[in-house]
């Protein structure tokens, strides 16, 4: 067995165009994957730089603000360690940035986030695959193993529990748990699976926990305003947070907040849309990074199942 390890670069890289929030991704075989890279111990100074390096040879993307979201180092996540190659540890970073075409002669495109994730788009309300697939196939997990009744309970808003948005990872984790998703099925005889795109190796866990992490931010970080042009109206703000949060607003409560919050000013500018009233323009007020700690736009209460 090799007694060294590989060190790979991993980016998350989120627009929401469309009020569809968007992740950047690129082939691999014959599923789609996060742009990465190995750490190059010479040409690297530090892992975040070999990121944007590997995200701007493969991709052709310049990245502005990003963060390092988490390190993946479990064994066999990486098939070349089950062939005999080295562990495979991944240090993975999030990037938000306002989508733009992908740059020619390079093999990236932006996919629709809920399409590997569907199950966590409750804007049209309680996603009917959750009654029609992902009920019953917990159901027969739990029967095997009734420890795990109540961990499905809690991660889907089961039975009575509401519905948290920020526990993206754990219902992956328990799905891929229960052999549920198409990654924990690899190599093996085909099974029951749920809807959702698969991806290489484990980057839907990883997307699952960029997921988490976002909307676990937008309740003390202005991270939204990342992702938005310059001016924009209180309608498009809402929409952007909905599509990320995965959940409807109160459009008079979330005004509401953002006003409190002083998180944005009006420009004095509107925007005449096709057939409606004209609505206001307004920015971001930067300075209220400066006035108090934990600027963010928060998220709807949690959904009890009906």
């Amino acid at each position: 067995m090799p007694s060294h390890a590989l060190i790979s670069l991993d980016s998350v890289i989120v627009a929401v165009t469309d009020d569809a929030p968007r992740v950047l991704v690129m082939t691999d075989g014959d599923a789609q994957a996060l742009p990465s890279g190995p750490l190059d111990l010479l040409a690297h100074p530090t892992l975040e730089r070999g990121m944007r390096a590997w995200v701007a040879q493969r991709t052709g993307l310049t990245l502005g603000h990003v963060e390092q979201l988490y390190t993946f180092g479990d064994r066999f996540r990486d098939p070349r360690e089950a062939a005999g190659g080295p562990r495979v540890i991944s240090t993975a970073y999030l990037a938000l940035v306002r989508e733009g075409r992908p740059a020619d002669g390079f093999e990236s495109a932006w996919a629709d986030w809920y399409g590997f994730l569907p199950w966590e788009d409750w804007r049209a309300g309680r996603p009917a695959l959750l009654e029609t697939r992902i009920r019953p196939l917990l159901r027969e997990f739990a029967a095997r193993l009734p420890e795990n009744h109540a961990r499905a309970c809690q991660c889907f808003g089961l039975e009575g529990w509401p519905w948290d948005p920020e526990r993206s990872l754990e219902r992956y984790e328990l799905l891929w748990e229960a052999g549920l998703v198409a990654e924990a099925r690899r190599g093996r005889e085909t099974a029951a699976t749920v809807p959702g795109r698969p991806m290489a190796r484990d980057h839907r866990r990883i997307l699952a926990t960029a997921l988490g992490r976002l909307r676990g931010k937008l309740k003390y970080r202005p991270l939204v305003f990342e992702l938005l042009p310059e001016r924009f109206t209180l309608g498009q703000l809402q929409r952007l947070v909905e599509a990320l949060a995965g959940q409807p607003l109160h459009t008079q409560n979330f005004r509401r907040l953002v006003a409190n919050a002083g998180l944005v000013e009006a420009t004095g500018q509107q925007i005449h849309a096709t057939g409606g009233r004209p609505a206001g323009l307004f920015r971001f007020r930067r300075e209220v990074l400066h006035e108090r700690p934990a600027p963010g736009v928060g998220l709807p209460k949690a959904v009890r199942e009906a």
